[in-house]
């Protein structure tokens, strides 16, 4: 950046035809003047932050790219749960249709009578008028 401390002398370079472009393209100096100064500098502060913020905003890309990747694997693991949550809740059907099923099944069994409860081997039935006591 070349400063000019006038204005005066900033018009004479800025009359001149193709000086300016000259001096920007063969030897890249930008002509600045006491008004256009200030306006120079806030366009470089924020083209310097508008590439901070460029620079911020692809390692945001790439850690959204992150988060999606690790999200569709917790949408897996997911629906895997919620099969095996399926099948828990199928097998505690079952299971709880069995027991029905064994509990019906016990109710059409009768209760052996006392005299039967003779005839089983391996059974012995204490008779009403015995002690308790002497058979210990």
């Amino acid at each position: 950046i070349m400063f000019l401390p006038t204005e005066s002398l900033y018009a004479e370079v800025v009359k001149r035809p193709n000086l300016m472009e000259d001096l920007q393209k063969k030897s890249r100096v930008i002509v600045a003047g006491p008004s256009t100064m200030a306006a120079l500098l806030n366009s470089l502060a924020i083209g310097f932050h508008t590439l901070a913020i460029e620079k911020r905003s692809s390692e945001v890309w790439l850690l959204l790219g992150v988060v999606k990747t690790e999200f569709g694997k917790f949408g897996d693991i997911l629906e895997k749960t919620h099969k095996k949550l399926i099948e828990a809740s199928n097998s505690l059907e079952n299971a709880s249709r069995k027991s029905r099923t064994i509990e019906r099944k016990l109710r059409k069994v009768q209760e052996i009578p006392a005299d039967e409860n003779l005839k089983i081997p391996g059974i012995d039935i204490m008779e009403a008028g015995e002690d308790n006591e002497e058979k210990i």
